[in-house]
């Protein structure tokens, strides 16, 4: 990949050409995208920092630079559809590709996504309450807020035992209007960790079958595959997983309509929690106790 001995003493916005080409280098190697943190990590690995991106902010002990620079530079390309960030994962899109490999030049690559995110802003209603940069680091804060949130959830629910995790999907099942007839008891569970039924007498069809794990890794393909071997005729199939599902998993499970299974990850828990909290017992919200803070959301 690239290194940083022939760029350190260009300008600084031929040095934010140069990272912002480098971290497409890093995520284009990763097809299904990176976490962020793993992301800004590797890119750092990838370049030496100056003195002045290695320091930290003299008012945020421990905030280094580089990341938060880096967030912010990555705007335009987000803007310009070339980088997507969803659920705290960055990946290059097609048309990111595309970009990458037809302006090989790093200042013309930037230079056209902020042409493409001045496009998009010419579009947008006009905003007098706050500068440019303004909204754009209060754009950056607000994404790394939602990650930092996004890795603590996460963390949380991998810390449960693997019970005490299958009482709070049947608790959120429960929420949704299901009739839970069966949560798995210590000991095997044959594939099954919970059965639910949308009639209290569990006569009507079709029955859901549930299976939960905490692992933070995406499960493969062929785990989802064992999971519907385990399917009746007259079953749908739920799966959930805290570190979601590999891009393969994720087809395997639209591709049946016989024995459908829906995947879901921990943001996916998280939302249909938030949606439905209402429906859920004082002794069931603390299952998974969650506080809103609210941040501005300022367009860019």
């Amino acid at each position: 990949m690239s290194n940083l001995s022939s760029n350190s003493g260009r300008s600084p916005e031929a040095r934010r050409s140069f990272l912002s080409r480098t971290l497409f280098e890093v995520l284009l190697s990763h097809p299904g995208g990176l976490p962020a943190a793993e992301a800004l990590s590797r890119l750092a690995s990838e370049v030496e920092l100056t003195p002045r991106e290695a320091s930290d902010y003299p008012n945020r002990p421990g905030t280094r630079r580089f990341e938060k620079e880096i967030r912010f530079s990555t705007i335009p390309f987000v803007k310009a559809g070339w980088l997507r960030k969803d659920k705290g994962r960055w990946t290059v899109t097609p048309e990111g590709e595309r970009a990458y490999r037809e302006f090989t030049n790093a200042s013309v690559f930037r230079a056209e996504a902020k042409k493409l995110y001045k496009a998009w802003q010419t579009a947008q209603p006009a905003e007098e309450e706050a500068e440019d940069e303004e909204r754009e680091q209060a754009v950056a804060t607000l994404d790394e807020a939602k990650e930092q949130a996004s890795a603590a959830i996460r963390k949380y629910l991998q810390s449960m035992n693997a019970y005490q995790f299958q009482d709070l999907i049947a608790a959120l099942l429960a929420a949704l209007g299901y009739y839970i007839i069966w949560v798995a008891p210590p000991g095997p569970d044959h594939g099954v960790d919970i059965l639910a039924t949308t009639d209290p007498l569990g006569v009507h069809q079709p029955r859901l079958k549930v299976q939960v794990k905490r692992h933070a890794e995406p499960q493969p393909v062929a785990t989802v595959r064992a999971f519907q071997a385990v399917l009746g005729d007259h079953d749908v199939g739920m799966f959930v997983n805290v570190g979601g599902f590999t891009s393969g998993a994720e087809t395997e499970a639209r591709g049946h309509v016989q024995r459908p299974v829906t995947l879901l990850d921990a943001d996916d828990v998280v939302r249909l929690w938030l949606q439905h909290q209402e429906n859920l017992t004082h002794e069931q919200r603390a299952l998974l106790p969650l506080t809103a803070v609210h941040y501005l959301d300022l367009p860019t």
